[in-house]
């Protein structure tokens, strides 16, 4: 039977050439499976540290509770193409996907040419928002990732949460591009002055956060990785499947929302105490293996 597949944000149902109906970007439970926890996991800070590196319990916990057909979804501010090594390393190969904090969610399927679908992508336009950063920062390097999943970039402005190679584009050539993930750093401020001079702007129409550097990802407006995650349950149960929690793990604070969201919202050990003040509970550091004690918790319920 030929494959037939619908993008964007509405309905789908896909019929693959093994007569699996995909009902709007989700597979159908399985059959004699019961309530699953909905388990969102943050990557760099949560999953991997920050040298990038996954420790062996960490692994082994979330193979684990993948592997008892629990919902886990890794959810990071990272682009697609550097998602899909984590998505490799934790062998999922049936799920589902939020990159971008929010901006693409993917459907993990083995039998996709490439291993997956966007099911959902939302973009803004940011020339408003580049103009008025520009005012106030004028030495800041910006980045953006398009609609096809490209990285274009102001002054060699490369990072490997883009997962690709950003292509180097004037200021102005940036003003015009349908975006869904827009990236300012600034190597001349503080992180400190930084997070003020942007609260100082006032940008309107989009969501944005500021990392533990003088880092601004922004996403459109009501977008995160909570909005995602509660855009994909509701697509899980619409297909069928029962939930019987949320679960969310980060340490950033563009995980905010997500733990916020979350009936088990958990903060990392390293997480800032804007973070932790409102998580359910605190977990142990990144180089603890805080997040195989959760993992391992969800597998004695």
């Amino acid at each position: 039977m030929a494959t037939q597949i619908w993008t964007g944000n509405e309905d789908r149902m896909t019929m693959t050439n093994t007569d699996v109906k995909i009902l709007n970007g989700v597979h159908p439970p399985l059959e004699g499976v019961g309530a699953k926890k909905l388990v969102s996991l943050d990557v760099d800070g949560t999953l991997v540290n920050h040298d990038g590196h996954m420790s062996p319990r960490v692994r082994e916990a979330a193979l684990a509770v993948v592997n008892a057909g629990h919902h886990v979804v890794v959810s990071t501010g990272r682009s697609l193409g550097a998602t899909l090594p984590i998505i490799e390393l934790l062998e999922i190969d049936r799920g589902h996907a939020v990159a971008s904090n929010g901006g693409v969610t993917l459907r993990i399927d083995a039998n996709q040419s490439n291993g997956f679908e966007v099911i959902d992508r939302r973009t803004f336009q940011p020339g408003q928002v580049l103009r008025k950063l520009r005012d106030a920062m004028p030495t800041a390097k910006f980045a953006l990732e398009t609609v096809t999943g490209e990285f274009l970039a102001t002054e060699r402005f490369q990072d490997m949460s883009f997962g690709v190679d950003a292509r180097g584009v004037s200021f102005d050539q940036l003003l015009d591009i349908e975006t869904v993930r827009l990236v300012v750093f600034s190597t001349d401020t503080s992180a400190e002055d930084f997070g003020e001079a942007v609260q100082k702007i006032g940008l309107h129409g989009v969501t944005y956060s500021v990392g533990y550097s003088a880092w601004l990802d922004i996403a459109a407006e009501g977008i995160s990785k909570a909005s995602a995650l509660q855009g994909l349950q509701e697509r899980l149960i619409s297909a069928g499947h029962e939930i019987s929690q949320t679960v969310a793990v980060g340490d950033g604070r563009n995980d905010i929302e997500m733990l916020t969201w979350a009936d088990r919202g958990v903060a990392m050990g390293q997480a800032p105490d804007e973070v932790k003040n409102v998580a359910n509970e605190v977990t142990g550091a990144v180089e603890a293996d805080g997040l195989a004690d959760v993992l391992e918790s969800l597998l004695e319920d």
